[in-house]
C-alpha cells in the first residue's frame, strides 16, 4: 500500500484524468440520463448564467497514483456553507481489494472535516454494495432516497462530524429515546 500516494489535482487536471476512465468504468452502472441534450439553447444559457451567480463553492479533486500511474480518484464540492457532496470516487479494477478506496475516503473526509463542513453526503445507486459497505464502515449512515431521472434510483449516504448531529439523527430514526441532551437541544425539557 505504501507504493500508492493521494494527492490533491487541479479541476482542469482532474478532469483530463476522468474523462477516459470514468465513463468506462460507469457505462456499465446505470442507463446516465445527459440534461444537457435535453435542454433548448435558452435553458442552457439561463442555467449556465444561474450557475454564475453562486460564485466559486470549494471543490476538492484527489487522485490516488501507483507511481506516475493514476489509479483512481475521489471528487466532491461545496454544496452550501455546511454541506459538501462528495460527488464521484473509483478505484480502477486491476488496483481493487488492496484498501485503496478505504484510504482515499478517509483523506477526502479529513480533509472536509478541516474545512468546518458539519455534513458530507453522497449519492449511489443501490446495488453499489462495495461502496455503500465501505462508507458504512467510515461511519455514514443512510438519510433518504431518491429517484433521479438522470441516474435512477439513488440511496442518499451522510457523515455528521459532530457527534450531537449523529444522536439526533439516531433519535429521529427510532434508534435511542431522548436524554436529557435531546431534549435540552428540542427544548422539551
Amino acid at each position: 500500500m505504501s507504493e500508492y500516494q493521494i494527492r490533491e489535482i487541479s479541476t482542469r487536471e482532474f478532469g483530463e484524468l476522468w474523462v477516459p476512465h470514468g465513463k468506462r468504468i460507469f457505462e456499465d452502472e446505470s442507463q446516465i440520463f445527459s440534461l444537457r441534450n435535453a435542454l433548448s439553447e435558452e435553458e442552457l444559457a439561463k442555467s449556465n448564467s444561474l450557475k454564475s451567480n453562486l460564485g466559486e463553492p470549494i471543490r476538492i479533486n484527489l487522485g490516488i497514483y501507483r507511481g506516475d500511474e493514476f489509479v483512481g480518484w475521489s471528487w466532491g464540492y461545496q454544496e452550501s456553507n455546511i454541506r459538501f457532496y462528495m460527488c464521484n470516487s473509483a478505484i480502477l479494477p486491476k488496483h481493487r481489494r488492496k484498501g485503496l478506496y478505504s484510504k482515499l475516503l478517509k483523506e477526502m473526509m479529513t480533509r472536509i472535516e478541516d474545512l468546518g463542513f458539519q455534513e458530507i453526503f453522497s449519492r449511489h445507486t443501490p446495488t453499489n454494495n462495495p461502496i455503500i459497505i465501505a462508507k458504512l464502515k467510515a461511519g455514514f449512515v443512510i438519510t433518504s432516497m431518491e429517484i433521479s431521472d438522470i441516474f435512477g434510483t439513488l440511496i442518499h449516504l451522510s457523515y455528521y462530524p459532530n457527534q450531537l448531529r449523529k444522536k439526533m439523527l439516531e433519535y429521529r430514526v427510532g434508534e435511542i429515546k431522548p436524554d436529557s441532551e435531546i431534549k435540552k437541544l428540542l427544548g422539551i425539557e
